[in-house]
């Protein structure tokens, strides 16, 4: 027995791993885990953002498609399909369409209110690009109710903030990053604002002038997909031509630019009073009693209804009455009459609450001035009568620069809905002028004011463009104690001494701009002649003078001192930079 017993081989018992071990790699497993997940979903988003753009400007179409039957059938049921509706139609369509909308806005939509265009931008500044699907569908109801029974606001700023509601949803159901979500609502708004516009490029330029301010590559290759797929849409419903039949228009003297300088004058200034008008009237209805807000606007649109009796015309967005001013079926007085009346019924339909957008009204304002001052100048100068579209055009843009305060998408504008490049240069005469105007007598843009009675401190993109970029040049300090590996040591000393700096910079060819402090070159002094080694930290980054300071800032990490360089030769020294030089230049400006 005890020798089969000490035959039999004995075995070791492997421990049982502990809790803590399978503690550790379950642990270490869902960090793997979760590090692939976050990889591949970031690879994931990235291969579909572009395809989910062209979706985003897909819907976007369809719902603007919508959108515009849906105006025109309220339109239809306010005030008839006659040409010439009754009086009593006119007088009561749009004070029973205000109060339908104030009913619908203060009870079941109430996130409808305002044109839309601050309140993407809000979503996208302070929402992480949260617009509720319930905003798509107020907003739809409520500005077709609103557009069509007659009050004077445009399809284009609800199109836009429709297009970014769209998109916010899109995003939210495929779960998307935060970061992205925040970039789909500008993507969706340029959607669509180019299909009510049906102008993508002028609708890509104002999302990226107004509501982002970037012109990031990633993002603006997203806006121009969903601005063209929109449009592609929207004109398979309703045709390729454009939103206005522009004749031919010819530029053909520079004599003709004091025309186009007097315009830029007159729609600055009628823009003036438009900005002042709906700054000094909105924020006193709004503190009235609540339960006015249930008839401001039907009040407001009894007001339009009266004038709609004599004037019929600047009633709903007016867009068929731009067109018959582009073809000079008005005199210049009644144009003029048109344009100062437009003013006055769109002011008061936006302070009142109704929602709805200033694009097409802009756009009519404008058109209606500039035919007023092409018709005198006919009659004057005995002007062909296709000077009076050439002016009508340009004073759509223009209006359009000094009330919205976009110079550049208004120019593109003019050219796009033109498709003509003569009239490029007496655009941006009167763009400019009118622009100027407006801006010197109206510090605060007309989004930028909205907002901010709104209760939103939104970035101003206007004041970010006006702003002045500090440069490395206005904070470095002059380059001083230079000093070469290949120097006597006696020289670098001397050149050390002579500097305030305690530290040194110096070149290597081998190695680039290195730093030495002053207090290791002296201990070197005593006893040493010739070339030595000198202990130094390197290399280190450079600047060069027209380097943006907080780029700089960046660059500089660490190190207590920087090189600021010459372009065309790294090795003469412009001038060094510290960051205390960077915040003290900050702290002075």
């Amino acid at each position: 027995m005890s020798e089969t017993a000490s035959a039999t081989p004995t075995t070791t018992p492997v421990p049982a791993p502990t809790e803590s071990r399978l503690s550790r790699q379950r642990t270490r497993l869902e960090r793997l885990w979760t590090v692939w997940r976050r990889k591949a979903l970031t690879l994931r988003e990235g291969q579909l953002f572009l395809l989910l753009a062209v979706i985003i400007g897909m819907f976007s179409g369809l719902v603007v498609v919508c959108f515009r039957v849906a105006i025109e059938w309220t339109r239809f049921w306010f005030l008839g399909s006659s040409m010439e509706p009754s009086r009593l139609r006119v007088l009561l369509a749009p004070a029973l369409g205000g109060l339908g909308v104030a009913l619908l806005v203060m009870y079941v939509f109430k996130r409808s209110r305002g044109s839309g265009v601050n309140q993407t931008k809000a979503a996208v500044f302070i929402f992480d690009g949260y617009v509720p699907f319930r905003t798509v569908i107020g907003k739809f109801i409520t500005c077709a109710l609103a557009i069509g029974s007659g009050q004077s606001l445009g399809p284009e700023d609800p199109s836009l903030q429709m297009g970014a509601g769209i998109a916010s949803t899109l995003g939210r159901g495929l779960r998307l990053s935060r970061d992205k979500q925040r970039l789909l609502a500008p993507i969706g708004a340029a959607a669509g604002l180019a299909a009510a516009f049906n102008a993508p490029i002028s609708a890509v330029i104002f999302v990226i002038e107004e509501i982002i301010g970037t012109w990031s590559g990633g993002v603006l290759g997203a806006v121009i997909l969903a601005a063209i797929s929109s449009v592609i849409v929207m004109r398979e419903f309703f045709g390729s031509a454009p939103m206005f039949r522009v004749p031919a228009i010819e530029f053909r003297s520079p004599i003709e630019l004091l025309g186009y300088a007097v315009l830029g004058v007159i729609a600055g200034l009628a823009s003036l009073a438009f900005l002042k008008f709906i700054a000094y009237l909105r924020p006193r209805l709004r503190q009235l009693p609540r339960w006015t807000q249930f008839i401001q606007p039907a009040v407001a649109g009894l007001l339009i209804g009266v004038i709609g009796i004599w004037l019929p015309q600047v009633m709903g967005s007016g867009y068929p009455i731009i067109d018959q001013a582009l073809h000079d079926q008005f005199l210049w007085k009644a144009l003029l009459l048109l344009g100062l009346f437009k003013i006055l019924a769109t002011g008061i339909s936006f302070v009142s609450g109704a929602p709805g957008g200033l694009f097409a009204p802009a756009l009519f304002i404008g058109a209606m001035l500039g035919g007023a001052v092409g018709g005198f100048e006919h009659l004057l100068a005995h002007r062909p009568y296709e000077s009076v579209a050439a002016f009508a055009l340009v004073g759509m843009g223009t209006f359009f620069a000094g009330s919205l305060r976009v110079p550049i998408t208004s120019v593109f504008m003019v050219f796009e809905l033109s498709q003509n490049y003569n009239i490029i240069v007496p655009a941006i005469l009167a763009n400019m002028i009118a622009y100027f105007i407006s801006r010197r007598y109206q510090h605060v843009a007309l989004f930028d004011f909205l907002a901010r009675q709104d209760g939103f401190f939104l970035p101003s993109i206007e004041e970010m463009r006006e702003q002045t970029t500090l440069h490395v040049e206005d904070a470095m300090r002059p380059g001083v104690g230079i000093a070469f590996g290949e120097d006597e040591l006696a020289e670098i000393v001397q050149k050390a001494e002579s500097s305030a700096l305690p530290q040194l910079l110096f070149w290597r060819r081998d190695g680039g701009w290195r730093i030495v402090a002053r207090d290791d070159l002296r201990q070197l002094v005593p006893g040493t002649s010739g070339k030595v080694e000198i202990p130094s930290k390197g290399p280190l980054p450079q600047l060069y003078p027209d380097q943006n300071l907080d780029e700089a800032l960046r660059i500089i990490g660490d190190w207590p001192l920087v090189p600021v360089v010459n372009r065309a030769n790294v090795e003469k020294l412009e001038g060094v930079i510290s960051v205390d030089d960077i915040l003290h230049k900050y702290r002075i400006s």
